[in-house]
């Protein structure tokens, strides 16, 4: 493996704001040779994902912060390309948290293999059929466990999560407002996903806009914003809406503590629930969320785009897509 070079990034500097190219360092070293029980994973895609934000932070989250010159923390898709350990065979391609790096020489711990299936691109193993599918599915069906004829809103509604959410909740026959940044987004979510309503923040009251769209009241609420959308929901929410705290994309940047929110005493007003949630916390159910996504896909129920920019020298840039709103779909690097 003498001719193999690693290239990498590296985290240097606690971020202040948006990502900059000056937060990271690219490095290349050889590739070391293996030792029994290791395997080397050629990785092939990146998953770019908001909470890459939390972890490049100097503040623990549901993962330690990724330590200053240590490679990147992120989610990969890559092959094996040669192995020492019985339980991974060359040719298996594997997803898991391998950082933003070209090559991984790992043990296999907290590794899964992905089916071969060639019907299936790789990408979708980081959209509808990895963390993102389960993230949409579980956070909606089991922590607002929603009912037919209910309302619910989503924020960040075209982006991955979100635009899964409320594809989810027409098929369990809920009005679906999405909430997103503009009007070719919007038009996407009614057009081509099914949406009952969308509202553009950027040139919308969002407040006037839930009344328009939201006539009897919101009772399910997805939450990936946080900030005025969430009090804006939060004023209008009917006894016992249940709300699901995705994220909080809104706030992930900010230099200083962000205000509010205002109207969480509508919480109690209305008998309200709401309840954040991990991904990992469903780990173990995967298989119920994949049948279902699945069947849906294979029924034309369900859609998903995948957003690729090419080249792992592009990734500290590509990830601020995620911030400004550019990105269409699950955004991912092609390395």
């Amino acid at each position: 493996m003498t001719d193999r070079m690693n290239r990498q990034w590296r985290l240097v500097a606690r971020p202040e704001g948006t990502f900059k190219d000056s937060d990271f360092k690219w490095t290349e070293e050889p590739v070391r040779d293996l030792e029994d029980g290791e395997m080397l994973v050629h990785n092939k895609y990146i998953s770019l994902d908001p909470t890459n934000r939390g972890w490049a932070s100097d503040r623990d989250t549901y993962l330690p912060a990724v330590k200053l010159g240590d490679v990147m923390r992120g989610g990969t898709i890559g092959v094996v390309e040669e192995s020492r350990n019985a339980d991974f065979k060359v040719g298996e391609h594997v997803s898991g948290l391998l950082g933003w790096q070209e090559y991984a020489v790992t043990n296999g711990a907290g590794l899964s293999k992905l089916p071969d299936n060639p019907a299936i691109p790789l990408t979708a193993y980081m959209g509808l059929f990895g963390h993102i599918g389960l993230t949409a599915y579980y956070g909606l069906l089991d922590v607002c466990q929603p009912n037919a004829g209910e309302t619910l809103v989503v924020s960040g509604a075209a982006g991955a999560v979100g635009s899964l959410v409320g594809q989810i909740g027409k098929i369990k026959g809920l009005r679906v407002v999405g909430i997103a940044g503009s009007d070719e987004k919007c038009r996407w979510l009614t057009d081509e996903l099914g949406f009952d309503a969308a509202i553009n923040y950027k040139t919308e009251n969002v407040s006037e806009a839930l009344k328009r769209t939201c006539p009897n009241g919101i009772d399910v609420y997805f939450e990936n914003v946080g900030g005025a959308i969430l009090d804006a929901v939060l004023a209008q929410i009917n006894i016992g809406a249940r709300i699901s705290v995705c994220g909080l994309i809104s706030q992930y940047n900010a230099t200083e503590p962000a205000p509010g929110p205002y109207n969480l005493a509508m919480l109690i007003i209305k008998r309200a629930r709401m309840q954040g949630f991990l991904v990992t916390d469903y780990m173990d159910r995967a298989n119920e969320a994949m049948t279902a996504l699945g069947g849906w896909l294979m029924q034309g129920k369900i859609k998903y785009r995948v957003d690729v920019v090419e080249g792992l020298e592009q990734t500290p840039r590509a990830i601020n897509k995620l911030f400004d709103g550019s990105n269409q779909g699950k955004l991912v690097v092609k390395i």
